[in-house]
């Protein structure tokens, strides 16, 4: 390969010497042996100068590639680039982990009891029977409300409790004072509790309980 380079560069340099305008003086510099030595020793040195610039310029090259790889594989950013994790990863973010965490702290009556004023409310158990204040109807998707020391009018229907629940300034209308009882209502169903009751026991009642926390 050294050779083809040299022998192109010869031949530039011959096609150099033979440019228009120098023919004339032709025989002249051809009798003339120092000038002749003098061109030759010119033309060696270029010839090697361009020789070194090319091989440094390939070395250069390999240098350059070399270089680059090097600086894409020391990146800091490519190297401590995080891992997506997919859709569908096990894992849990910190705000996924909190709702869990409230989750755990939420329990159901079981069963569940309705009563009346006098019967404490919270989270009801077959030893610690308390009234459930977290009811939701399952037919209508309402919260159950409930008024102590209330029972409902007897003229109460489902359109009444249809129209206007759960605005009390309405549900007032057929409210009746009784000390002791609880009125409880959802959209489709209402109760007058005076004592403690099982929910179980009214098959007709669509509520369960929503949970308390702890």
């Amino acid at each position: 390969m050294a050779d083809d380079l040299d022998r192109l560069l010869d031949e530039v340099e011959r096609r150099l010497c033979r440019l228009p305008g120098r023919g004339a003086a032709g025989e002249h510099r051809h009798g003339d042996e120092e000038e002749e030595e003098e061109e030759e020793r010119a033309a060696a040195a270029a010839k090697e100068g361009r020789s070194a610039k090319l091989l440094i310029s390939a070395g250069s090259s390999e240098e350059d590639i070399d270089d680059i790889i090097d600086e894409i594989c020391n990146d800091s950013g490519f190297a401590k680039t995080p891992l997506k994790l997919k859709p569908n990863s096990a894992s849990l973010t910190p705000e996924s982990n909190s709702a869990v965490v409230v989750q755990a702290h939420r329990k159901r009556c079981c069963p569940v009891y309705l009563g009346g004023s006098s019967s404490p409310h919270g989270i009801g158990t077959s030893i610690s029977k308390r009234t459930c204040d977290q009811l939701r109807c399952t037919a209508c998707d309402f919260r159950v409300s409930l008024f102590n020391d209330y029972v409902w009018d007897q003229s109460c229907d489902y359109l009444f409790f249809r129209n206007n629940m759960p605005e009390l300034s309405k549900l007032r209308a057929k409210m009746r004072k009784k000390k002791g009882a609880r009125a409880y209502a959802c959209q489709c169903s209402w109760r007058s509790i005076g004592e403690l009751t099982d929910l179980q026991t009214d098959q007709q009642l669509r509520w369960v309980c929503g949970k308390h926390a702890e």
